[in-house]
């Protein structure tokens, strides 16, 4: 909270720790607002992205022909895993199909994972520099999560004009699924117009709706400690503990949902109709 302030109310607390640091200076009042930058979520995003690069590049510089130790051995399970559902729904080239899924669920897994730090850490931190908003999980904001989406949007239609060719992918606009009737073809762009919409907003709203609530929840649970009663103290406690154990499961699941669906919208645009 901002230096001088009164002990703040429940509602006060979640406002306060809802609000993103941000370039207009003020707490943000919408949930998207793509005339200001969320500062936070732009450093939580290139930090872990760097974090990703580096796990990354660890476990290339330390493979080896050897029995690979623990770490690499997790790395290589992984891209094994990745590389195997991207060549079970892509029909085509993987060599930046497979990169981009295992960056994807990588990147999105550690910036999900940011969850489980205690909800004032960071903030506290921040208050130290005169910083008196600080948002730390980067897909518990929508313009991240539409950003990471639109990236998806670009992919998608990238390899659609790649395998079909200009020609092939616009005339596919005005004659998919309908028909190539000319009569038809407004209905066609407008379908498809709305189906590249429907899939952008719902795979960032996904990821958001279940980091936001997640988030939410944990700030739910820290106001139990602020009760300064043992009973309090304890649930809050009990509850953190069981909610960060079983929240791993949905950093992890909503990152692979991100990674498959990414696979799927691609595999998609290879597809001739």
């Amino acid at each position: 909270m901002a230096a001088g302030s009164s002990a703040p109310t429940a509602s006060e607390y979640i406002v306060h720790h809802l609000a993103h640091l941000n370039s207009s200076g003020a707490a943000q009042k919408n949930i998207v607002d793509f005339s200001i930058v969320n500062w936070d979520t732009v450093f939580y995003s290139v930090l872990t992205a760097a974090i990703t690069g580096w796990l990354m590049y660890r476990a290339a510089r330390t493979v080896h022909a050897g029995v690979p130790n623990r770490f690499v051995g997790a790395i290589e399970s992984l891209v094994e895993f990745v590389h195997e559902q991207a060549r079970s729904i892509v029909k085509g080239d993987l060599s930046y199909i497979a990169p981009l899924a295992l960056a994807s669920f990588v990147w999105i897994f550690l910036m999900n994972a940011i969850d489980l730090i205690p909800v004032d850490l960071f903030p506290r931190i921040g208050e130290l520099f005169g910083l008196h908003y600080m948002r730390a999980v980067p897909t518990a904001d929508l313009n991240g999560t539409l950003s990471l989406s639109i990236v998806v949007l670009a992919s998608s239609i990238y390899y659609g004009i790649k395998i079909k060719g200009g020609g092939g992918f616009v005339h596919e606009l005005f004659t998919a699924p309908f028909g190539s009737a000319w009569f038809l073809a407004p209905f066609n762009l407008l379908l498809q117009i709305i189906e590249y919409a429907a899939k952008t907003v719902s795979l960032g709203m996904r990821l958001f709706g279940n980091m936001f609530a997640g988030e939410l929840v944990f700030m739910l649970i820290a106001l139990l400690g602020g009760t300064a009663l043992w009973w309090g103290m304890g649930l809050h406690f009990i509850t953190g503990l069981g909610w960060a154990i079983f929240h791993i499961l949905i950093i992890t699941l909503q990152a692979f949902i991100f990674m498959m669906l990414t696979l799927v919208y691609i595999g998609q645009a290879h597809e001739h109709h």
